[in-house]
């Protein structure tokens, strides 16, 4: 009786899969509720609706946490075919992000009636899930096959394709995700070395071609918003932000690149010694303080200590991520949480990264803690398919542990 009720709690109670995955969730939404509010003063300045933004982010996430648990209720192998519906619809989106979206100067947004969300969140969560599906049913002895490493690389660079032109550290991060998820899948060494090569070589020549740009091609394409090229000077000018500065620190311009130069401040003057939950200084004067750069605000009123047990999270997430894929029983479900963690750990650690100064700006958010729509609730999303495979990894878990004890019974009796 007492087997039977742990049994009932642990695979029929309202929430399942793993705790860790579930604290990780809740506690990241919880820190983004309460440094978003503090982070968006700057936008609710001039209206005065101080808590208008708060409120609406709040509501936001915890139907995110609600569409988490409906996901993380649905059996694993029912994303198979989700996946391969969601590849289908991102890539009409990001046509129709790349004909007729712009916003900003950037066609990262897609317009469907009154709906407008971002092509390029749902593009990422399906290319991980179906480059997992390929990769765990076109395989020989040897691990992923040819064919299978073929067409999953086709599909992510069409993806990338799709997205570069107008965000390219969205799919740069795409394609860190790939090359480890083919390096987790087992993908032959030769491959990879030679694909790693190709990467560096085209990063490399990529970056000496950025900035032998003449500056009036550069110009030229900057005010021809039309031009397929037009991200390009934007690309430039923060390679060279990066990497020109001053050799007085007196003649650095305060005012020439706000964002950067208020993140850093935000970090410089109060790792050691935070201003405490609501008290930033800087958010008044850094652009996007509640996106792109809200870990910048989480260190000036936390410390470097909040700032890290923010990372840690992101990587118990990974680390978890990895244990149930251990415990998965067949590869689609391995590959999938892997390749999701991934995700959300490399994207938060690239914008950590530009919040500190690392590397240039990116314009990448942090998942599940930046004020955002479609991200928040994409990143929820994956969270909650993540939570569905830990779930199944458990029932077959205790299944086994089950069955343990009734074979030592039998052994005994014999």
């Amino acid at each position: 009786m007492k087997n039977w009720s742990k049994k009932n709690f642990k695979q029929n109670g309202l929430l399942q899969g793993d705790g860790a995955l579930w604290m990780v969730l809740v506690v990241l939404c919880c820190i983004s509720i309460v440094t978003v509010y503090s982070a968006s003063s700057r936008m609710t300045f001039g209206s005065g609706k101080y808590w208008a933004p708060v409120i609406k982010h709040a509501e936001l996430m915890l139907a995110g946490i609600g569409f988490a648990w409906v996901l993380h209720m649905l059996p694993c192998k029912l994303y198979k075919l989700v996946g391969l519906i969601l590849t289908v619809f991102y890539y009409v989106a990001l046509v129709l992000a790349f004909l007729t979206g712009q916003i900003n100067g950037a066609a990262r947004w897609a317009d469907v009636g009154d709906v407008r969300f971002q092509p390029s969140e749902f593009a990422k969560l399906g290319l991980v899930m179906t480059t997992a599906f390929i990769f765990s049913v076109f395989r020989d002895k040897n691990g992923v096959s040819a064919f299978g490493f073929k067409l999953a690389f086709a599909n992510a660079i069409l993806t990338m394709g799709l997205i570069v032109t107008e965000n390219l550290s969205t799919a740069i991060i795409i394609g860190v995700v790939m090359l480890s998820m083919a390096f987790y899948s087992q993908v032959s060494t030769k491959i990879l070395a030679s694909l790693v090569s190709i990467c560096v070589a085209l990063g490399l020549g990529g970056y000496l071609t950025l900035i032998s740009i003449p500056q009036d091609t550069l110009d030229k394409w900057y005010n021809d918003k039309e031009c397929v090229m037009h991200r390009v000077p934007v690309w430039v000018d923060r390679l060279k932000e990066s990497s020109e500065l001053p050799p007085d620190p007196n003649d650095y311009d305060i005012h020439d690149n706000e964002q950067v130069t208020h993140a850093q401040i935000a970090v410089a003057t109060c790792a050691l010694n935070p201003r405490g939950p609501g008290n930033s200084v800087e958010r008044d004067y850094l652009p996007h303080a509640d996106s792109d750069f809200i870990y910048a605000i989480l260190i000036e009123e936390w410390s470097i200590f909040g700032g890290a047990f923010v990372m840690f999270l992101y990587l118990l997430l990974l680390y978890r991520a990895y244990k149930i894929s251990r415990k998965c029983k067949s590869l689609y479900p391995a590959y999938l949480i892997m390749g999701l963690s991934l995700l959300l750990v490399t994207q938060a650690m690239v914008n950590m990264a530009v919040a500190v100064g690392a590397i240039p700006v990116t314009g990448q958010t942090l998942p599940l803690v930046s004020r955002g729509g479609t991200s928040a609730f994409a990143n929820c999303a994956i969270l909650g398919i993540m939570l569905s495979v830990s779930r199944s990894a458990k029932r077959i878990e205790e299944k086994n542990e089950e069955t343990e004890p009734n074979t030592e019974a039998c052994n005994s009796q014999g």
